[in-house]
């Protein structure tokens, strides 16, 4: 047993870890990672990118079935479903590659390899190798995904996860997804539109982060046209080995019902990898209602503690770029402790790559209504905007919030093309705090998508009583342009 003095400690070297490391390192050269799995981000090897991935060849196979409406011939549309995988593979692992690189770059003595605990607040039991006394700590420990109590023991290899399927070597034949948010919605329609036999179960007829119930509707409509397999509030009664798959029971409106499947995939959310981490050696509580221990997300700092969160351990926004300013707050902290400040944290945004995308962007109707916040809605459909029918992608609703008594734009929830696009732009007017009268100043090309947001603030505009300037129309494209 060794024993190693350090000004921080970072638990995780996952995206929010790296960006701590380098954070802190900013203040001191005393300073370790420590590290029980592989190196790389759940980004680049299970999450944002294999997913885009598999939608990307996805959205080919489903253009190539849809060619006809365009005039254009496309015969024996043909999924290889190893060459599918294949290539999910190999340019995931490119992607986690970088990260992996970055890690190994950091000198020798910055890197510890085993699992950590708390034995006292400053002090951390790694395997039964190395005692880390540590004037800081840095929780960036990520998140795993959930599994019901039993599933696994019963269902064995036939169940699994997103962590799972992008080591996929083929596609199955059929597969049962239980979860209908960001991860259920994007992968059940990618896996249906490859060729895969595919059943939905969703739970409280939610569907992904939508909040807003007029957008939720649209949503349960939109995806449950492609997806007829889709039940957006079922029960899983019982689950069980049949033959050399799986057998699924559910309720759903007081009826029962039982299907066959080669695996089920758990998409019923992620938890933060706390667990192990004996907290309460720390002094430390993670309250019964939550899933994380309370923290200030300016500073990253846990109470008046020594001890800092980032990253999905944090179970706040389990985002990419929201798990890398994280962590550079954390680790900046951490590193200048007792000095610590608070740093602004960013709009908030969110997407999800399904098709159509969906995506909020400031605060949502949800936020809104908890706060208490006078708001007006502003709407538009993407049915009858111009570029939309143009691209035969005219499924979807905006809507917009502004504020009653300022006029300032607050948010947004949107279905529809571009989303992923557009809100960026609603982000940075958000973060901004630009009225909705600036953002209708703003310029709008045509033809593009983005006629149909400005649809959408003229009408916020009105609602809220403000003078729009004169509204420009192309008669050749109908309303909504």
């Amino acid at each position: 047993m060794r024993t190693l003095e350090v000004d921080v400690a970072i638990i995780g070297t996952g995206t929010s870890g790296m960006t701590a490391y380098r954070a802190a390192r900013q203040h001191t050269a005393r300073i370790v990672s420590i590290e029980s799995g592989p190196y790389g981000t759940t980004c680049a090897r299970v999450g944002c990118m294999p997913s885009k991935l598999l939608i990307a060849a996805a959205d080919v196979a489903h253009s190539a079935e849809n060619a006809a409406l365009f005039g254009v011939s496309v015969t024996d549309v043909e999924v290889d479903p190893e060459a599918v995988m294949q290539r999910v593979r190999g340019e995931r692992d490119r992607f986690a590659g970088f990260a992996v690189a970055a890690v190994e770059r950091w000198p020798a003595e910055h890197k510890l390899r085993g699992r950590a605990r708390f034995v006292s607040p400053h002090e951390l039991q790694v395997d039964d190798h190395t005692r880390v006394i540590a004037q800081r700590v840095i929780i960036a420990t990520g998140s795993s995904p959930i599994v019901s109590a039993g599933w696994r023991e019963t269902l064995g290899e036939r169940l699994v996860t997103s962590d799972d399927v992008f080591y996929w070597q083929r596609l199955p034949a059929s597969v049962c997804v239980v979860g209908a948010g960001v991860i259920g919605l994007e992968l059940s329609q990618a896996l249906h539109r490859l060729g895969v036999r595919t059943r939905t179960l969703g739970r409280r007829g939610k569907l992904a982060h939508v909040s807003d119930p007029a957008l939720k509707s649209a949503a349960l409509d939109i995806f449950g046209a492609e997806l007829p397999s889709l039940v957006p509030d079922a029960q899983v009664l019982a689950v069980a080995r049949h033959n050399d798959g799986v057998q699924v029971r559910w309720s759903a409106h007081g009826r029962e019902e039982s299907e066959n499947f080669d695996l089920m995939l758990s998409a019923i959310g992620r938890s933060p990898n706390l667990h192990d981490l004996n907290l309460a050696a720390a002094g430390i509580e993670v309250p019964a209602t939550a899933h994380a221990p309370s923290f200030d997300p300016r500073t990253g700092q846990i109470g008046n503690t020594h001890v800092f969160i980032a990253g999905d351990a944090a179970a706040e926004r389990p985002l990419l770029h929201e798990a890398a300013d994280m962590g550079r707050i954390a680790g900046d902290n951490a590193g200048r402790f007792p000095d610590v400040r608070a740093r602004p944290r960013r709009a908030a945004l969110s997407v999800i790559f399904s098709d159509p995308q969906i995506c909020t962007a400031g605060a949502d109707y949800a936020a809104l209504t908890r706060a208490g916040v006078s708001f007006d809605i502003g709407e538009a459909s993407f049915e009858d905007q111009g570029r939309s029918r143009v691209m035969a992608r005219n499924r979807g609703l905006v809507h917009v919030y502004g504020d009653r008594a300022t006029g300032r734009f607050l948010g947004a929830e949107m279905i529809g093309p571009a989303a992923e696009h557009i809100g960026h732009l609603l982000a940075w007017s958000a973060q901004h705090s630009l009225t909705v009268q600036e953002m209708l100043d703003s310029p709008f090309y045509h033809p593009v998508v983005e006629e149909g947001l400005r649809t959408a603030l003229r009408d916020l505009a009105a609602r809220m009583r403000i003078a729009p300037p004169p509204a420009e129309q192309c008669l050749e494209c109908g309303p909504g342009a």
